[in-house]
C-alpha cells in the first residue's frame, strides 16, 4: 500500500472534537460533519467528476477521490472528511460486475445461487482497493490537525441487497426470499462479505482512517427477529474483528429506520456510536442507548434544502437537547443533489458558533 499512515502519526484522541465525542466525552460544542457532504451538490465537485469517464473510475482515482474528500473542508470547515467512495466497491473487489448507470444507479449482475456465491474470491481484495487505501493516505496529507478523517464500508446486509437485486430496490423482495427459503445459502454469502468488510475496514485504517462508519442502509426492510439475525450479528462480527487489531479506533454503525431496535442494537454490536436516521427521536433514542455510546446525528436532509429559520431552529434544537452527551451532529442521511451550497454554509457557521450570514 502507497503511502500509508503510520499509526502513531495520528493526532491523539484529546486533539479532535470528533474523537473526543466518539470516546464518550461532551465536548466544548457538537462536532459536525454530513453524510454525502461531497458530492454533485457542489459546482467544485461537479467539475472535477468530468475528469473521469465513469463513476467507478473516479472512486478508484485517489487524486480525484481525495480532492472530492477535501473539497467540503475546504468550503464549510467540518469537523470531519469522509474518503469518496462506494459502498459497493467490496462486491466489485469480490468480481462481481458493477456498474453505475445515468438515472439508473448502482447496476450488478445479479447473484442467484452457490455456484455464482463459490466464484467470489477475496484473494484479489487489498489489490483491486488499494486506490481507496491511496486517496486515504493523500487525503490525510492535505487535512489540518484538527479534521479527523473517516473511512467507511456497507454492512452486509445492505450488501447483500444490491449484490442479489442486482441493483437499487423498493422492497428487496429477492433478498428477503433468501433469508426465509435459503438461510444457508445467504450465510454463505455473509460469511464472504463479513471477512472482506472487516479486512477493507482495517486497511483503512491503516491507511490513516480514524474512524469507521458502517452503513446498513436497508436494514429497516427487516423485521425484528431477521434484523437481529441479518444486521446485528454480522454487525458485531466485523466490529470484533476490526477491533482486534485496532481496539482504539472508534466505529459508527448506522442500521437506518431500525426504530425500536436502536437499543439493542448499540448493545450487541458494541459500536462506539450510532447514527440516527431523521425519523428516530434523537432524545428518545438517548434514554435507549448505552451511556457509553455516543449519538450522531439526524437533521431531516430536506431542512437542508430549504434552510433559513426551520433549518436553523431544527439544528438548535438538536444541539440543545444533546447538550452535554457524547454527540455528533450529523443529518438523518446524506446530502441531495438539490442543496443550495450556502444553505450548508449557513449551518455550519450555527454549529462552529458562529452567527450565521
Amino acid at each position: 500500500m502507497a503511502n500509508a499512515v503510520p499509526l502513531s502519526s495520528i493526532t491523539p484522541v484529546s486533539d479532535k472534537r470528533l474523537l473526543r465525542a466518539l470516546s464518550g466525552q461532551a465536548v466544548d460544542r457538537p462536532p459536525f460533519w454530513f453524510m454525502r457532504q461531497a458530492g454533485r451538490y457542489l459546482p467544485e465537485y461537479r467539475e472535477l467528476r468530468q475528469r473521469s469517464k465513469d463513476f467507478m473510475s473516479f472512486c478508484y482515482s485517489p487524486s480525484l477521490a481525495a480532492e472530492a474528500t477535501v473539497q467540503p473542508i475546504r468550503r464549510f470547515g467540518m469537523d470531519a472528511a469522509i474518503i469518496f467512495s462506494d459502498i459497493l466497491v467490496i462486491p466489485d473487489a469480490l468480481g462481481q460486475r458493477v456498474n453505475f448507470e445515468s438515472g439508473h444507479g448502482p447496476m450488478l449482475d445479479a447473484l442467484t445461487g452457490e455456484s455464482q456465491i463459490a466464484g467470489l474470491t477475496l484473494s484479489r481484495l487489498r489489490t483491486r482497493l488499494g486506490p481507496i487505501y491511496d486517496a486515504l493516505a493523500l487525503t490525510h496529507t492535505k487535512l489540518d490537525l484538527d479534521t479527523a478523517l473517516i473511512g467507511f464500508a456497507g454492512a452486509p446486509w445492505t450488501i447483500a441487497c444490491y449484490m442479489i437485486e442486482g441493483s437499487g430496490s423498493a422492497t428487496f423482495s429477492k433478498a428477503k426470499a433468501w433469508i426465509y427459503r435459503s438461510p444457508e445459502r445467504m450465510t454463505m454469502l455473509f460469511d464472504i462479505l463479513v471477512e472482506a468488510i472487516a479486512d477493507h475496514l482495517i486497511a483503512q485504517v491503516e491507511a490513516g482512517a480514524e474512524v469507521l462508519q458502517l452503513f446498513d442502509s436497508w436494514a429497516g426492510v427487516l423485521p425484528e427477529r431477521e434484523f437481529e439475525r441479518w444486521s446485528i450479528e454480522p454487525t458485531m462480527r466485523i466490529v470484533g474483528r476490526v477491533k482486534s487489531v485496532h481496539p482504539h479506533v472508534p466505529i459508527i454503525g448506522f442500521p437506518n429506520r431500525c426504530g425500536a431496535t436502536i437499543g439493542q442494537y448499540a448493545r450487541i454490536t458494541a459500536v462506539d456510536a450510532v447514527q440516527l436516521d431523521s425519523g428516530t427521536p434523537i432524545g428518545w433514542a438517548r434514554t435507549q442507548v448505552p451511556a457509553k455510546v455516543a449519538i450522531q446525528g439526524n437533521l431531516d436532509p430536506q431542512l437542508l434544502v430549504v434552510g433559513g429559520p426551520a433549518m436553523l431552529n431544527e439544528a438548535d434544537r438538536i444541539v440543545r437537547i444533546m447538550s452535554g452527551q457524547p454527540f455528533v451532529f450529523n443529518l438523518g442521511h446524506g446530502i441531495v443533489p438539490e442543496t443550495p451550497p450556502e444553505n450548508v454554509s449557513q449551518l455550519s457557521a450555527l454549529l462552529r458558533g458562529e452567527r450565521p450570514a
